[in-house]
């Protein structure tokens, strides 16, 4: 039976166009995104999803008080669609416990950097980045993980590491990060998932060949 996915996002969506690609492929194990969620109205994320003919909706973190109540909302949209996995895509809202208690090992995030380095509250975005290059790392890349109440705190399902070159500004790494590795690791990860792959021991996670 094929899993059900939906991908959350903020912004642009260029995480989310990589996993539409590997759909056209027949690459993510059988699984389909049948929602895209933005947090935010108007993101391009969202004609991203249409020019797929995947369905999207708004769930804006403006119209909530507070992260809780946005997070029970998004909750409830998830469940209201039959969710199987959860693929946060450049989504920009830190969710409360409710969600990775509903979703416990069934939330994805990949991060932009090699987990436990540069991560973290305020380490998003850009700001990555620079602080990679700040510390003079010659190793960066990305890390795909499962979302916890820690933030980047899950365990992580795989890494790939990226060369940092003497020149790099945090733009241009923060490019060759997605294109060497974010691309790759994020479809790879949801297949493994959508194949009943990955089993969650502790904070080890298990593929399963």
């Amino acid at each position: 039976m094929s899993k059900r996915i939906a991908v959350l996002v903020s912004g642009g969506g260029t995480n989310l166009q990589a996993l539409i690609d590997a759909q056209l492929r027949g690459d993510l194990g059988g699984g389909e995104i049948v929602a895209v969620i933005s947090t935010k109205e108007g993101a391009y994320a969202l004609e991203r999803a249409a020019k797929a003919n995947i369905p999207g909706y708004v769930v804006p973190r403006k119209s909530y008080d507070s992260n809780r109540s946005m997070t029970q909302a998004m909750v409830a949209k998830l469940q209201e669609l039959k969710i199987d996995l959860i693929v946060l895509a450049g989504c920009m809202v830190i969710f409360t416990e409710e969600l990775t208690d509903t979703y416990p090992n069934a939330i994805m995030n990949v991060h932009p950097a090699l987990i436990p380095s540069f991560c973290g509250k305020g380490y998003y975005g850009l700001h990555v980045h620079e602080a990679a290059l700040e510390y003079g790392v010659k190793l960066s890349g990305a890390t795909v993980h499962f979302v916890s109440a820690e933030c980047d705190g899950g365990p992580i399902i795989a890494q790939k590491s990226v060369a940092v070159l003497e020149n790099d500004t945090p733009e241009t790494l923060q490019k060759r990060i997605m294109e060497e590795a974010e691309w790759i690791l994020l479809p790879h990860a949801v297949k493994l998932f959508c194949e009943d792959r990955l089993t969650v021991v502790g904070r080890t996670v298990m593929i399963k060949e």
